[in-house]
């Protein structure tokens, strides 16, 4: 009986595992903390997702046990995408699922020498999977709006002033079927200074036009969350709030309770999937809309038109030559301290009001949101200027430090003669 018994070892709640198509090679995209430490990734809006999908397999050894696990998950998952879609639960073969499969989110899983069970979930490229099943792959979403997340924990309220539970939480979840457009902040530079605790009871429409303007948003959303514990490692009560706009004004509330704390992220994932329903439901009655009063705009004072090479219009694409407006500027972060000299350098041109990373993929390349007034031929003569290698696209810029040559290979010529 000794021998049937399996050692069943907790893995890491809400890790996410990117497949590669056909393989088994498993990525994990993070962002930098102000600490150093890494964070949960952020979600796209790229895929279809389906969760809680409960797998047990087995296999000669532990790899083994979890591949099999993985792909019964997809063949599951993807006839739970296909019944809520209306296909009739179809199946496809491995082949073609892993070619659809964009992540294994690992909601909770125990590994024995020759078994896997777990609760999976699984997110399907949006665009493949649509054509799949003959439906649009399209989603409405709703105007930017940026997230202020607020704990209340033993008495204080905190936002970006240190590292939090729900910051944590709100970073790792995944929107990809939410028809909100959430504008995270990460938490670094200037943004435990301008997004706090008592900014949300600021109703001023002016700084709340300058703040928004910061992060390329159009209207705020406010979650609060409030832990009560009934002592240490004991149950924890958490009421949750959502609310929205400057005037702070409440949407919904609601308590959940877990029995420990070590259930504490499953109490805060639970709370925003609930929060997001409310925003959802908000927004589709024409409850959650942008404030009239951040559309006002002051008086500004007249400036003579300029003259644009034509040249340099036709290149941009969809790009506005002149005039104010937000750019994506593309840049590769090799690093954490890329993408901060990368902000510095573009907040130092003329012109430029704000520079924000609002995807970040280190190794990778990231994406900074830039709101300009000016020619946008002038940015790019001001980039190249600063070192970089501008190209542009349509609706946005990509920039790049330019690659020293490899050096000449040492190599002697074939009719050389020894001596």
């Amino acid at each position: 009986m000794a021998k049937n018994l399996l050692r069943f070892f907790p893995a890491a709640l809400a890790m996410a595992a990117v497949l590669a198509s056909g393989g088994s090679v498993a990525q994990r995209d993070s962002a930098q903390s102000r600490n150093g430490a890494g964070r949960p990734a952020v979600g796209t809006a790229g895929s279809f997702e389906i969760g809680g999908v409960e797998v047990d397999a087995t296999g000669k050894n532990a790899s083994a046990a979890r591949l099999a696990g993985w792909r019964l998950a997809q063949r599951k998952g993807w006839q739970m995408l296909s019944r809520r879609m209306g296909g009739g639960g179809s199946g496809l073969s491995d082949s073609a699922l892993d070619a659809i499969v964009s992540g294994i989110v690992v909601e909770n899983e125990q590994i024995g020498p020759n078994r896997y069970i777990a609760r999976l979930g699984v997110m399907f490229d949006r665009n493949r999977a649509a054509a799949i099943l003959g439906v649009s792959g399209k989603i409405l979403r709703s105007p930017p709006m940026l997230v202020i997340p607020v704990e209340w924990s033993g008495g204080a309220g905190r936002v970006f002033e240190q590292r939090t539970d729900w910051q944590d939480a709100w970073a790792g979840f995944r929107t990809g079927n939410s028809t909100i457009d959430y504008v995270r902040p990460s938490g670094t530079g200037p943004d435990s200074l301008l997004l706090n605790a008592g900014q949300i009871n600021r109703p001023g429409r002016l700084w709340w036009q300058a703040l928004l303007a910061q992060y390329g948003a159009s209207d705020v959303l406010i979650p609060i969350v409030h832990l009560s514990r009934l002592y240490p490692g004991g149950p924890i009560v958490g009421l949750f709030q959502a609310r929205f706009g400057p005037d702070n004004r409440l949407l919904t509330q609601f308590s959940l309770r877990v029995a420990s704390g070590d259930a504490l992220p499953a109490l805060l994932n639970a709370g925003i999937k609930r929060i997001d329903q409310a925003y959802q439901a908000a927004l589709a009655n024409g409850m959650l809309r942008v404030d009239p009063g951040l559309n006002a705009r002051l008086p500004e004072a007249e400036i003579a038109p300029t003259e644009t090479d034509e040249s340099l219009a036709a290149d941009a694409g969809v790009l506005e030559s002149a005039g104010a407006g937000n750019l994506s500027v593309q840049f590769d972060t090799p690093s954490a301290s890329a993408v901060e000299s990368t902000e510095r350098t573009l907040r130092g041109i003329a012109g430029v009001r704000s520079a924000v990373t609002t995807s970040l993929a280190l190794g990778g390349i990231s994406v900074m949101r830039v709101g300009y007034d000016g020619d946008v031929a002038t940015l790019k003569a001001a980039l190249e200027a600063r070192g970089f290698v501008v190209t542009l696209g349509s609706g946005a810029i990509r920039i790049q430090r330019p690659r020293a040559p490899l050096p000449p290979p040492d190599v002697q010529p074939e009719n050389a003669t020894a001596g």
